[in-house]
């Protein structure tokens, strides 16, 4: 999903922030150009749009992520999490964050993050949270190691990320779950907009057939997969039914990939079972912030409940 900038990912990150705020017209020239490009209905409200690389999200988070590709620039240090809608994603957003995170914020305390603010809110999307608007984020200010997020396929992320060297977690998830998830949710957002719901049959036909958000469902596999196989130190691959059924590994795992691994004294102290604990589809889903806080996306306003639903 490049944009037809021919931009260096190797600028600086003033560079790609000077750029955006002499190009106003950015988000613009993006959307005039998604909005010449074939379109299909898909199972959400919204229509899809016929990218070279497949069919692709509404047109206001495509925009985000092609302004993301001109203006975002990696660091070696940041460390972004990858999935399908609907295929784990708040949990991993939530597992990342509690890791990277526990020495400033202890997984036991009463003060986590996590009972005011959503992994959400913790561990912003590149097109739907930080590259929305007219202005451009600033995100040179932000410590190391950044955490960010995406939907994005490979072959879409921002050039920056492969020629940087940083970490990507990517998350898929057993096909036939995914769509009846993704069904689900994206049929509240049609009767929000007062459109009858899609049959689970037709919601099939249209993942078989690659009209899906972010691309046909095995392309964005597939892609993260081989650039796993390829680059191992840098791409780590996930199976959501894996993670199921062992947590506490798959949490070991993810520490020693992103450089935090758990020292002898927090294996002894239980640090890793408070993660899983804390992280946990139960816990997670009784939180206040879950039960009644809203996730502000480019899309709309999302109730925290129905992005932890499963």
């Amino acid at each position: 999903m490049s944009s037809s900038s021919q931009t260096s990912p190797w600028r600086t990150e003033q560079e790609a922030n000077e750029e955006a705020e002499t190009n106003p017209e950015l988000y613009q020239q993006l959307a005039n150009l998604i909005s010449s490009l074939p379109t299909s209905q898909g199972m959400s409200h919204q229509p899809i749009y016929r990218h070279d690389q497949g069919w692709h999200s509404s047109m206001v988070p495509m925009v985000g992520a092609m302004v993301a590709d001109a203006c975002f620039t990696a660091r070696p240090s940041d460390i972004i999490i990858a999935t399908l809608p609907k295929s784990g994603t708040t949990w991993i957003k939530s597992l990342l964050y509690a890791t990277v995170h526990r020495e400033e914020h202890p997984v036991d305390a009463d003060d986590h993050p996590f009972h005011s603010i959503s992994p959400h809110g913790c561990i912003n999307f590149f097109e739907y949270q930080l590259y929305t608007r007219n202005k451009i984020p600033d995100l040179g200010k932000l410590p190391d190691p950044r955490l960010f997020a995406t939907h994005l396929p490979f072959v879409s992320m921002p050039r920056s990320i492969a020629a940087s060297g940083c970490k990507i977690v990517y998350v898929c998830r057993d096909p036939k779950d995914h769509l009846i998830s993704q069904w689900d949710f994206a049929n509240k957002f049609r009767v929000m907009n007062q459109l009858e719901p899609v049959s689970l049959e037709a919601a099939a036909e249209l993942l078989c057939s690659g009209l899906s958000p972010f691309g046909p469902y095995w392309d964005h596999v597939l892609g993260y997969w081989r650039e796993h196989l390829a680059r191992p130190q840098q791409v780590l691959f996930f199976r959501y039914e894996e993670m199921q059924r062992d947590p506490a590994a798959h949490v070991r795992t993810l520490a020693e990939f992103v450089g935090r691994p758990f020292g002898a004294g927090e294996e002894e102290g239980g640090v890793v079972d408070a993660i899983v604990r804390l992280c946990s589809f139960e816990h997670m889903r009784g939180l206040e912030v879950t039960q009644s806080g809203k996730t502000d996306l480019v899309i709309g306003t999302v109730q925290n409940l129905s992005l932890i639903h499963i």
